[in-house]
């Protein structure tokens, strides 16, 4: 980033994100981790025994999404299903503490889709997943579009559909969605899933990660930059998409637009954990691009923030001091200080 383009990207972080007003839908969850110590294998089993010390909740895919956002300052809508059981409580009470408007959660019959880790130190030992991935029902799919429209009517400056792939981002939920928004003249940004990215025509955005983006092609590619934009190319055309951010992991991120293609460099991070990573850079691109920030400067500040992410353990959202910390150095390398 240049001096002009990091002075955007603050005046953006001070002011001009607590403007804007962002619904994410999608895939909502809770993370539940236990952390503790391992000094034996168990008697009954051959399995470490994990003494717990302490545990923690935090917020999830599409609910992630909606945390790095309104830590960023940002008015936050989430939408998606639910279960009407002790996770959801737990959901329920996060949203809450980070103040993120809840209206668009439906529950339902399926459990809430919840990830319990157990970890000892810094290494995980077990996952266990509570969740049903069909697609969605009818009545629900109406019910969440009856939202998203009325929402969409009182101004919303974009939409972030967050897709894991756990029944809620069906073809025609997405297309109802990108049909909407684009009648309000409000862009879509989607975090994909899977290879049947023809629900996705039409998006303003997509952000898939290397692995995601080879999925649908024929032949895998190498993490190269022209590797990247000549793919990244045929598959924008192939399922018009407007434009495609591919995060590379050490080599940064890619933007493929129409009009420009820009390679981003990772910033130097030591890495301890990258889930999350996706939630944080389409959460920060979204902000930017309704803020008015240019695409180039948008994903710049969204690599930024990804390389805060994968130097901490576990979920976790950046916040507006961390990104401004992050700009002041970047200031004082661009003036040679």
């Amino acid at each position: 980033m240049n001096r002009k383009e990091i002075l955007a990207a603050k005046e953006f972080v001070l002011g001009k994100v607590n403007q804007c007003r962002i619904l994410v839908v999608g895939d909502v969850m809770l993370d539940k981790y236990y952390f503790g110590e391992v000094k034996r294998i168990s008697p009954e089993a051959p399995v470490p025994i994990t003494r717990v010390i302490r545990q923690k909740e935090a917020l999830g895919g599409a609910a992630n999404v909606a945390h790095n956002l309104s830590l960023l300052g940002c008015q936050t809508f989430l939408a998606g299903i639910v279960g009407d059981d002790i996770h959801c409580l737990s959901l329920e009470t996060e949203l809450k503490k980070e103040k993120i408007y809840a209206g668009g959660l439906i529950k339902t019959k399926r459990p809430t889709t919840t990830k319990l880790r157990v970890m000892g130190g810094h290494q995980q030992m077990l996952r266990l997943d509570f969740e049903e991935n069909h697609a969605l029902e009818t009545e629900y799919e109406i019910s969440l579009i009856q939202y998203i429209s009325d929402l969409l009517k009182t101004g919303i400056n974009c939409v972030i559909i967050s897709d894991y792939a756990k029944g809620v981002c069906t073809y025609s939920f997405c297309q109802q969605i990108i049909q909407l928004s684009a009648m309000h003249q409000v862009p879509v940004i989607i975090d994909p899933k899977g290879d049947n990215w023809s629900k996705y025509k039409n998006a303003d955005y997509l952000t898939p990660n290397l692995k995601e983006l080879n999925e649908v092609l024929v032949e895998s590619i190498i993490n190269e930059d022209e590797a990247v934009k000549t793919s990244g190319q045929i598959v924008k055309r192939k399922f018009k998409i407007k434009n495609i951010i591919v995060t590379r992991s050490e080599r940064g991120l890619s933007l493929i637009g129409n009009r420009q293609v820009v390679h981003i460099p990772t910033v130097a991070q030591e890495v301890f954990d990258v889930s999350g990573a996706g939630d944080t850079v389409i959460a920060v691109f979204g902000a930017s691009i309704s803020a008015g920030l240019s695409p180039k400067v948008a994903a710049s500040l969204a690599n930024i923030a990804a390389g805060i992410v994968v130097g901490k353990l576990g979920t976790y959202a950046v916040s507006q001091e961390e990104l401004l910390q992050k700009l002041e150095e970047l200031t004082r390398v661009e003036k040679g200080e």
